[in-house]
């Protein structure tokens, strides 16, 4: 149901219940389970049952009688009934439903936007992954969450910023620099052993190579990095190796259609000082103590948003002066909060669960002593659990290139972008799913980027035959057209699910949950089949013929818009 309907059906409930006697309080409208319950349905007249000391069936009845009766309900409720205990079921007329099409029509790639969170910025961070390697299932799958969440929060409104985090600091870079380093010196022939603790995988030779050759390369943000080829030289192999991966990185999201609006990189926050800064002001907000020769946080004496602490206390600074990994998260946060982001979203890995209470506690800290006033519950984080790839039959455990792992590249170059993208956000982020590489090149209906894309691709192909048999359809039109003869409960259902694209996106922003547009467009999909398969759109009489391609139209449009929120094309033809 469009907004502007909801709208209007509350307000005349509104004025039901106050002719009652009774307050207006909340007034929520639901989609019957049943479709034979109508099109709307409310339980306003149960709760409203023991204020007004009536039977709620009573109360029901009565706002029924009032929605019956009034001539702003003659063009929008068809039928109003009252069901069970209380409960009231309205059915919307068709000029009600017809009018998704006109809209859907009028506002075009716009349909469906709000502007409810106008000008307010949001910073979405995800995939900020170590560039120690290429980019994995889990960076994909954030990849993919990440994009799709920034496009949902900007169709609400909100300005987003996209963000990668690089770790481009501590001990997993000393870790790469030596692993290059030694395949280096076995390049020219020295017998030297692996480090135990190197990362595997033919890129590591691949660097080794191009370092040796003193070659030049450079990450999307940063100055080129010349490679000295000097195998002795730790420091050159490191840079070198974090520039070349940092591009590879870069390739494989621009190859997704994934573009970052800034890097921030974690050396960066100990060359302006900010980690320290950060632990200063946690020491100066009285939560942190000494022990066994370590600073801690106490982090169990800091209430989370829900009033739950901590499990236990956090080391801050090991025995070795070295600090934990999650001191320059909470320094990150801080310079988050400080840039103006209010709002900031975290994409990561199931794995980070244990370490949401310590940064908050931190933030919390350091943020009282700096006058801050960080919000309970900063930064929101959304957690995906990790996939397993099928190809065959059987799992495929690991990548040649990448050693131990299936990388973003190979999912792109097995299936291609757009059924990369569109798996990797069909499910639920904290549920677990198997990404099978053979159910996404098929052409069938099992294939739900197939059965999305197809639905768009078969509404192209009627219109060009309408236009071949009968010239072209301008759609643009749809205000002045007779949409009367959409009468049937095919073509009804269709316009219904239109009108409940607007919710679908705010529901889904809201909840910051993606995955809500695949199951949205795999069922409009099945509307539009069914429509299509019950009733003959190119018929010889203009009427029926214009009606229908009208709805076709809408349907193509709306289909358009929500697979370019997950970064998937809509071909015309398949």
């Amino acid at each position: 149901m469009l907004p502007t309907h909801q709208q209007q059906i509350r307000a005349l409930i509104a004025q039901a219940i106050q002719a009652l006697g009774a307050e207006a309080s909340a007034i929520v409208l639901e989609r019957p389970k049943v479709a034979a319950h109508g099109d709307v349905a409310t339980t306003v007249a149960m709760a409203l049952g023991k204020a007004l000391k009536k039977n709620p069936r009573e109360v029901a009845s009565a706002i029924v009688q009032a929605l019956s009766c009034h001539p702003d309900a003659a063009g929008l409720i068809e039928a109003a009934e009252v069901a069970g205990p209380g409960f009231i079921n309205l059915r919307l007329t068709a000029s009600a439903k017809h009018e998704a099409i006109r809209q859907s029509l009028r506002e075009g790639d716009g349909f469906g936007q709000s502007s409810a969170h106008a000008g307010e910025p949001v910073l979405l961070e995800f995939v900020s992954a170590n560039p120690t390697g290429p980019l994995h299932l889990g960076h994909a799958r954030q990849a993919a969450l990440g994009d799709a969440l920034a496009h949902l929060l900007s169709s609400q409104g909100y300005q987003v910023t996209r963000e990668f985090y690089y770790n481009d600091a501590g001990v997993q870079i000393d870790t790469l620099a030596r692993s290059v380093q030694a395949r280096a010196r076995q390049a020219l022939g020295q017998d030297v052993p692996f480090p135990d603790d190197g990362y595997q995988g033919d890129y590591i030779a691949e660097i080794a190579r191009e370092f040796l050759a003193g070659k030049t390369q450079t990450a999307r943000d940063g100055e080129p990095v010349k490679a000295s080829g000097q195998v002795d030289d730790l420091d050159s192999i490191r840079r070198f190796a974090v520039a070349y991966l940092r591009h590879e990185q870069d390739t494989d999201l621009a190859a997704l259609g994934l573009a970052f609006d800034n890097f921030y990189l974690e050396s960066s926050l100990y060359a302006q000082g900010r980690v320290e800064q950060a632990v200063q002001a946690m020491m100066r907000s009285g939560y942190t103590y000494e022990a066994d020769g370590a600073l801690w946080l106490k982090s169990t004496a800091i209430p989370g948003a829900d009033g739950a602490c901590d499990d236990k206390d956090r080391v801050m600074r090991k025995q070795d002066g070295s600090y934990t990994y999650f001191v320059p998260d909470v320094a990150y946060h801080l310079a988050k909060w400080e840039r103006g982001f209010k709002l900031a979203i975290n994409i990561q890995g199931a794995d980070h669960h244990g370490t949401i209470a310590r940064v908050r506690a931190g933030l919390q800290a350091a943020s009282a002593a700096l006058g801050l006033d960080v919000a309970l519950g900063y930064p929101q984080y959304l957690l995906h659990k990790m996939l397993k790839v099928t190809r065959g039959g059987a799992e495929v455990k690991m990548s040649k290139r990448a050693g131990t792992y299936v990388t973003l590249r190979d999912l792109i170059d097995w299936v291609g972008v757009d059924a990369t993208r569109f798996f990797l956000v069909s499910r639920k982020p904290d549920t677990e799913f198997t990404f099978d590489v053979d159910l996404a090149l098929s052409q069938s209906e099992d294939n739900p980027v197939y059965y999305v894309q197809y639905a768009h691709a078969r509404i192209c192909s009627v219109l060009r035959e309408a236009a071949e048999r009968f010239g072209p359809f301008d759609a643009s039109e749809a205000n002045a057209l007779d949409l009367s003869p959409l009468a049937s409960d095919k073509a009804l259902g269709l316009a219904t699910h239109l009108a409940a694209w607007p919710d679908a996106l705010r529901l889904a922003a809201a909840e910051r949950a993606p995955h809500q547009i695949c199951f949205y467009l795999k069922d409009l999909a099945a509307h539009l089949h069914a429509f299509y398969n019950a009733e003959r759109v190119l018929v010889d009489e203009p009427a029926p013929r214009h009606a229908r391609l009208a709805l076709l139209c809408a349907t193509a449009q709306v289909l358009r818009n929500g697979l370019r929120l997950l970064g998937v094309s809509a071909p015309e033809r398949m």
